[in-house]
């Protein structure tokens, strides 16, 4: 008897249906992580200029200003805060710097004497670790 392609078994449903879920809890804990950096970081005093900025060339998670920098930051949510550390490769450091370049091409009224990448990296019991200027330290 021919499997037809159009009826899912039942297991390959639940996997399914185990990843989707997995995925929107991650997505969701990606916001609220987000949104407790943006808290912490306007308490010390930096203006969010854009969360979530998309470009042609990827996303930055967050933009902010303090005096005449302006830091674009890259949020990680993971069990742990080394985990989340560890985990910004080379090819998304590329990303990061080409998605910077199209956001200061679109905003030239944005004056600024300098330019950083920071990591924040979250655990699970919402502690926060800020990597500074984390491209150049790589």
């Amino acid at each position: 008897m021919a499997v037809r392609p159009d009826i899912i078994e039942p297991e390959q449903n639940r996997q399914r249906l185990v990843r989707q879920a997995r995925g929107s809890r991650a997505y969701q804990d990606g916001l609220s992580a987000e949104e407790a950096v943006c808290s912490v970081c306007m308490k010390e005093g930096w203006l969010i200029l854009l969360k979530r900025a998309r470009t042609r060339r990827g996303e930055i998670d967050i933009v902010m200003r303090k005096g005449s920098l302006i830091c674009f930051v890259e949020v990680k949510k993971r069990k742990t805060l080394r985990g989340a550390t560890e985990c910004l490769g080379v090819s998304q450091q590329r990303r990061l710097y080409r998605a910077a370049e199209c956001l200061l091409a679109a905003h030239p009224h944005w004056s600024y004497e300098e330019l950083r990448f920071d990591l924040i990296a979250v655990d699970d019991q919402n502690a926060l670790h800020w990597v500074k200027d984390v491209i150049r330290q790589m």
